[in-house]
């Protein structure tokens, strides 16, 4: 069974409000499953709460943080969790028109030497990164949780077969 997190571990993981989760789950940018009134969240979900909230801390409104979202779908296909896998560095360079994803630190060098304006890059790999250090259980926390009789369940590995691809850039405005 794969491991769930209420609404109120993700709160305390990313810092949300109870309402900011809802908002989103509403408009579709993250949808938990519900059981009842209660949210729970995947591992994946998680992770795409994580960025998401990265992405809102560097100034990335709503619209473009689905903007982003909607591209890395489109370009792989997949969550962004998928993705963003932790064998890779996957960085997102914008200039507030044009979005990028990059798998090399050259290309990230080559976008920023020829761009007429400021570049934001985020690397969205450290963020996948920490969110799972962060939501990875101790071994001692572990053993106790089986010898208290509690059901051991185990987290879903996600790898990308993408591999490295340059993307197209897309117009954001």
């Amino acid at each position: 069974m794969e491991q769930r997190f209420t609404s109120n571990e993700v709160m305390a993981l990313t810092g949300l409000s109870a309402r900011q989760l809802q908002w989103w789950d509403e408009r579709g940018l993250v949808v938990p499953l519900k059981q009842g009134h209660r949210r729970l969240y995947s591992l994946d979900d998680v992770v795409e709460v994580a960025v998401i909230c990265d992405l809102r801390r560097r100034g990335f409104s709503l619209q473009r943080v689905r903007v982003v979202i909607r591209f890395l779908q489109r370009e792989f296909g997949k969550r962004l969790v998928e993705t963003v896998s932790a064998a890779s560095d996957y960085h997102l360079l914008t200039d507030g028109k044009r979005l990028f994803l990059e798998t090399s630190p050259q290309q990230v060098i080559d976008i920023l030497k020829n761009s007429r304006q400021p570049m934001f890059t985020i690397c969205l790999s450290d963020t996948v990164r920490h969110i799972r250090a962060e939501l990875k259980p101790h071994p001692e926390v572990a053993q106790k949780r089986r010898t208290a009789g509690s059901h051991s369940r185990e987290r879903k590995t996600v790898r990308s077969d993408s591999g490295a691809r340059r993307l197209r850039a897309r117009r954001i405005s």
